[in-house]
């Protein structure tokens, strides 16, 4: 694979690209046909260590630059990718198997729109000031310093964006280390950035697998560690950034509700659940894998449903007309076809799907489960792939209380024409990014992230700031300062 936006080396530190062999080889496959179509090498010792003293040094400097100037940069790199929009949609391709369809407006975009957002919120980060009869009190918004951030394989250059922005915003700098089944996506990211007028060593990528990760977020040097993961790893990560006292943002992952209700719009309902099931092929955290369908309308939509998942349209994902791309990885694949035979040997009744597709890569079929119960295996577990539960409920009362019968809660979502009942019921889910009548919008204005075992802090809005900055709060006495003796 050779195409202009391909990076150059492994990692970029420093304002340049970094190149170290010494570090184990990182095969990159590209899932549409399983083919390897580079090499990165993890980072040694010596790369995270001159990442790390390179974003401590020039941390210092940005923070002292007003938010104007600190803007101007953020901004210039959102224009750089909108520019850039299609090679960079190509390379998020072949990073990770979603179709360019997709790409090409949901993933540098995305991106985009988070520097601009952070760009332009960063001259407002002020403090307040707080009348105190003749004394005053003021307050200071400070950047923590250095930021680690840790991506998932999902979205590579959203999460490098999604974390990026908001911490250089605040006046940090960042070390950014991508999942290794998708490492490229990030290096442009960085390289767009230095372009844009990011002075060296603010933003650097450095390549790697778990260990890589864990010396970054137990490095004493490190002042905040923000991840977008699994549970397991979340709780890890936590724990050891925990040990050090460092500020976290957690971006876990979901068994989310999708509860549909009889008065729903069935076209509307159905498009919500094919969002919120198939959209890169599954493989979105805040996925609404629990389909909760109100007996009435059960067997209509379930024939809806299934009649327009059967046009979906496999293949090439470079090819545009192309809207359902493969698995990440041989191994994310076997994964799923293992929950589909679990779904099957419990009991749940295949509407469609359910097996590997007859093509090259590493693709899934799309596959709907009716007659699933909350106790199934594919109705507790995130599956992170094309299988959509449909389970029946009668009441309103009942289908909270099963929809909130979980350790998750990153989403939740509700489709009825009734407006009282639509805000009620999201009132009572037990969840952090909901939706009225649609499914996985994820605008920058909006926060995101969960509750529960979901997660901890938010990305995106104004939300982002207070997980990037700290508050410095200074008392000033006018008068004497009196003593007990």
């Amino acid at each position: 694979m050779t195409h202009p936006a391909q990076p150059t080396a492994s990692h970029f530190i420093n304002g340049t690209y970094v190149e170290d062999t010494e570090g184990t080889p990182i095969p990159v496959i590209y899932a549409a046909t399983g083919e390897q179509i580079a090499t990165v090498y993890a980072a040694t010792p010596s790369i995270v260590e001159q990442a790390i003293v390179t974003a401590k040094e020039a941390q210092k400097e940005w923070a002292k630059m007003t938010g104007t100037e600190r803007g101007r940069i953020l901004r210039r790199a959102a224009d750089i990718i909108r520019e850039r929009n299609h090679e960079l949609s190509v390379l998020e391709t072949y990073d990770t198997g979603k179709p360019l369809q997709e790409t090409l407006v949901a993933d540098a975009t995305s991106g985009a729109d988070a520097l601009e957002y952070f760009g332009g919120l960063a001259a407002s980060l002020t403090g307040e000031h707080i009348p105190m009869g003749e004394d005053w009190v003021y307050t200071v918004r400070e950047a923590l310093g250095l930021c680690v951030g840790i991506g998932a394989w999902n979205y590579p250059t959203q999460i490098a964006c999604w974390k990026g922005a908001p911490a250089l915003a605040c006046g940090n700098s960042m070390v950014f280390k991508p999942s290794e089944t998708t490492p490229l996506c990030a290096l442009k990211v960085a390289e767009i950035l230095h372009e844009a007028g990011l002075p060296a060593g603010l933003y650097n990528v450095i390549q790697g697998l778990g260990e890589v990760g864990a010396s970054l977020v137990t490095d004493p040097r490190v002042d905040k560690v923000s991840l977008t993961g699994s549970v397991p790893t979340g709780k890890k990560v936590y724990a050891a950034a925990a040990a050090g006292m460092k500020h976290v943002t957690m971006e876990l992952g979901g068994k989310s509700p999708l509860v549909i209700f009889d008065d729903a719009d069935l076209e509307n309902a159905v498009s919500g659940a094919i969002n919120a099931n198939f959209y890169s092929s599954g493989q979105v955290c805040s996925n609404g894998t629990r389909v909760f369908v109100q007996k009435g309308i059960k067997e209509k939509f379930l024939a809806r449903l299934a009649e327009r998942t059967a046009t979906a349209k496999l293949g090439d994902p470079m090819d545009e007309s192309v809207n359902f791309g493969p698995m990440v990885t041989e191994n994310q694949m076997n994964i799923v076809l293992g929950y589909i035979e679990k779904g099957k040997e419990e009991g749940a009744r295949l509407v469609c799907g359910g097996k590997r597709a007859d093509m090259e890569g590493y693709f899934v079929e799309p596959t709907i489960f009716a007659d699933v119960t909350d106790e199934m295996t594919i109705a507790r577990e995130e599956i992170f792939g094309p299988v959509l539960s449909v389970l029946e409920f009668e009441t309103e009362e009942e289908v909270v209380a099963r929809a909130n019968d979980t350790e998750f809660g990153l989403s939740a979502g509700v489709f009825t024409q009734d407006i009282s009942r639509a805000h009620r019921v999201i009132g009572n889910l037990e969840a952090g990014s909901c939706f009225i009548n649609s499914y996985n919008d994820a605008p920058v204005e909006a926060p995101f992230g969960g509750v529960k075992a979901s997660g901890v802090g938010r990305e995106n809005s104004k939300e982002a700031i207070k997980h990037f900055s700290q508050v410095k709060s200074v008392y000033v006495r006018m008068g004497d300062c009196e003593a007990a003796f």
